[in-house]
């Protein structure tokens, strides 16, 4: 999905939000956002969102002396973690557990500073289990689960990592499934990278190897839309993609499932839907 014009103040807007999280100086943000400014000025528009960001988030952690959204990042595993017993609870009490297992799922993608600038992830996960999706290809989910042994699932978010998990306990129950989960290979904007892996206990579950993508960074892994991740696809029989910036740069690539919500314009522009649904959608 290439870039659109609507792109560039989103990109300036986090630089200003990613600051304000460590509370820099009012005259460290404008310096910071004047050279996110001319970065973007300088630069070929021709692209997909996350590859323009990636330049926007080298500037940031400049400027922060580090990565701004650790803290977040940490608080949003910890407040995710804190739901999953209750979460377990409504799966096992469903009449379809791998189905509330993928809203649940869905729902976690809400947690996203680079789309939004807060949430509330109590609400949105009750409003998702009520609701029905947007777009709704899970009964061609649930025959291709069950076909499957090996199954690509590209993480999204620090937090929503912990829905992530849920949804992989339950495919792993349904189908014995050798799993490659995927996170950024360093810090970029809330995305989930090893250490929240490790956070949430992901890295306890059996079956589950890691792969890392490119945060803009040298030796981070390859570029999502490069030809080493089309072969990952290639090599596996199901492909999960999580989250608006996954879609973003893999969706010029086929046979994934895209799990999201909607969260802002140029995303819903490209899908053909409104702000706020709720997909799974195969492509």
């Amino acid at each position: 999905m290439k870039l659109r014009a609507e792109c560039i103040p989103c990109l300036q807007r986090q630089t200003v939000q990613a600051l304000r999280f460590i509370s820099a100086d009012e005259s460290v943000v404008k310096e910071a956002l004047r050279e996110v400014m001319r970065f973007l000025l300088s630069v070929d528009w021709n692209v997909t969102p996350p590859e323009l960001d990636y330049g926007v988030q080298r500037i940031i952690r400049k400027f922060a002396g580090g990565d701004p959204y650790a803290e977040v990042k940490r608080k949003s595993n910890d407040h995710a973690m804190s739901l999953l017993s209750c979460c377990r609870e409504i799966i096992e009490k469903s009449k379809d557990p791998l189905k509330a297992a993928v809203k649940m799922a869905i729902a976690g993608n809400i947690m996203d500073f680079g789309a939004l600038s807060s949430y509330d992830l109590e609400e949105t996960l009750d409003m998702v289990l009520r609701s029905e999706l947007t777009v709704d290809h899970y009964d061609l989910l649930r025959r291709r689960l069950d076909e499957a042994s090996s199954l690509l699932y590209f993480a999204d978010n620090a937090g929503e990592i912990a829905f992530d998990k849920l949804l992989l306990e339950v495919l792993l129950e349904r189908r014995n499934l050798e799993v490659t989960f995927v996170v950024k290979g360093g810090p970029m904007i809330n995305d989930a990278t090893m250490e929240d892996v490790r956070h949430v206990g992901l890295d306890e579950l059996p079956g589950v190897s890691f792969r890392t993508v490119s945060n803009g960074e040298p030796g981070t892994g390859p570029k999502r839309n490069s030809e080493e991740v089309l072969g990952w696809i290639r090599e596996h029989d199901l492909v999960i993609s999580k989250g608006q910036g996954n879609y973003e740069s893999l969706s010029e690539f086929r046979g994934i499932f895209y799990l999201l919500m909607v969260k802002c314009p140029v995303v819903a522009n490209s899908l053909g839907l409104r702000m706020g649904d709720i997909v799974l959608m195969y492509r």
